[in-house]
């Protein structure tokens, strides 16, 4: 029994480098704070603060557009003209179709 134990170096008997072994490996991958959940969480606030500067800008486009509608009639009338296919009495409208976005939906 003790010639097994006399091929374990020394530094892998002392005590406290054990403990502070295991201690690292639960505090990094195991306990709920760890570095790993940190390092999760923290991927997952860079994306939502991504996602809050995206919907911003989106924000600011949208508000001009609508401010744009609301002061030019004309304005008003091409944005029904090109999104809802709005038309006059008189007229025809054509709609030309791209078959590669055709193939998309």
């Amino acid at each position: 029994m003790k010639k097994w134990l006399n091929r374990i170096p020394s530094w892998l008997k002392n005590r406290y480098l054990l403990v502070g072994a295991v201690f690292l490996v639960w505090m990094l991958f195991i306990d709920t704070n760890s570095w790993w959940f940190h390092r999760e969480l923290n991927n997952e606030i860079n994306e939502l603060e991504e996602a809050t500067e995206y919907y911003k800008g989106e924000i600011v486009n949208d508000s001009t557009v609508l401010f744009d509608l609301d002061s030019n009639p004309e304005a008003l009338e091409k944005y029904a003209r090109e999104n809802y296919l709005m038309k006059k009495d008189n007229e025809e409208v054509y709609l030309f179709v791209d078959p590669k976005e055709d193939d998309k939906q």
